[in-house]
């Protein structure tokens, strides 16, 4: 390989000087032509002088204008290769993210070519993904408002009927009231995600009894579960944490609520609390209806709901495990779902015992 340069080296060396030979040479014609057509002598030294300077003047003009044709040559072949880059960028400014570079461009020969193709084509891929996301939450939401504003809206012209019976209107307002708090209760959870995934939560973490917290949220939850004739078993394990204790309150309550909502009369819910490897797992276990292996990719995404049959009276946001999965994440925790159609539903959440 060394020979090899060596030789390349040498052969450049000797174009150089064949090169600059050749040009002297025609100086020197080109100088002798003019000296004898205006009958000048001039010294030999001065001569061969000005002949030399001549033809490194012309060289050096020569080669200037090579390089800059070369230069022209070169930036209209880049700027072609460049075209359809700029085009993709200026359409994906646009908002159109379908765009899409081929696959010729993105296996170019030039490495850092191809790496920028490859990366303009994620991006439109990402954008277009987001755009999708951003189109589907306004879908969800303005669904989820405008269920309970029809029901309001209704039995609220249902009202200036003045045939209803005091029954009857009792029944309405009712409805109004539960649809108005089902309302309120969206927008809350929307804000609390929207607070969550901007990071502008207030996160104060502190030692506290996590097994006590985790208790005292079942017993306040005992008309719902008792009402039902739900069996209610909790085996918790003495456990400090050092977390934020009202961030992880709302984890614990949409979790219990979730599971007595979805747990049928007389059915069975397991809570266990303890620490494993260093973490403290907490699994919470209902003998309700299950979800779908299917569903089960999908339960933590925003406004997804498993069953899409069930009744009013366990309608939902689909907000709640969105809310739990993001409260976990920060405390640096994991949220995993075990679940069998006609069995029932587990979510296991592992935790550290100092989060971050």
């Amino acid at each position: 390989m060394k020979v090899r340069q060596k030789i390349q080296a040498f052969a450049g060396v000797t174009a150089m000087l064949v090169y600059l030979t050749g040009i002297i040479t025609v100086t020197h014609i080109l100088t002798s032509f003019i000296y004898q057509s205006i009958g000048m002598t001039l010294p030999a030294v001065l001569a061969q002088a000005i002949d030399s300077a001549l033809g490194l003047f012309l060289s050096f003009l020569i080669i200037l204008g090579l390089t800059s044709l070369f230069a022209r040559k070169r930036w209209a072949q880049q700027r072609s290769l460049f075209e359809p880059i700029v085009e993709a960028m200026e359409r994906i400014s646009k908002g159109d993210f379908s765009v899409r570079l081929g696959n010729d461009l993105d296996k170019h020969e030039n490495e850092i070519f191809g790496e920028l193709v490859s990366s303009v084509n994620n991006m439109a891929q990402e954008l277009s993904q987001m755009e999708r996301m951003r189109q589907e939450f306004i879908s969800n939401v303005s669904h989820e408002i405008q269920s309970p504003l029809t029901s309001i809206r209704g039995f609220a012209q249902a009202l200036h009927d003045d045939h209803l019976s005091t029954e009857e209107r009792g029944h309405y307002l009712s409805i109004i009231e539960n649809e108005s708090t089902r309302l309120s209760r969206i927008t809350d959870n929307l804000l609390r995600l929207a607070s969550l995934e901007s990071d502008r939560v207030k996160f104060e973490p502190k030692p506290y009894r996590l097994d006590k917290q985790i208790r005292n949220l079942i017993l306040a939850c005992e008309p719902q579960w008792a009402g039902k004739g739900i069996d209610m078993d909790a085996s918790l394990e003495e456990v400090t944490i050092t977390a934020d204790e009202d961030l992880l309150s709302q984890v614990w309550m949409n979790l219990v609520h979730n599971s007595i909502k979805f747990t049928p009369a007389g059915g069975s819910v397991y809570v266990v609390l303890h620490q494993q490897d260093g973490k403290i797992v907490f699994k919470i276990t209902d003998t309700g209806c299950g979800i779908s292996e299917q569903d089960q990719a999908h339960v933590f995404e925003r406004f997804y709901k498993a069953d899409k049959s069930r009744e009013r009276s366990k309608e939902g946001s689909g907000l709640g495990l969105s809310i739990v999965k993001k409260i976990i994440e920060i405390h640096k925790g994991t949220v995993d779902l075990e679940s069998e159609l006609g069995t029932g539903t587990a979510i296991i959440i592992s935790l550290p015992t100092e989060a971050a």
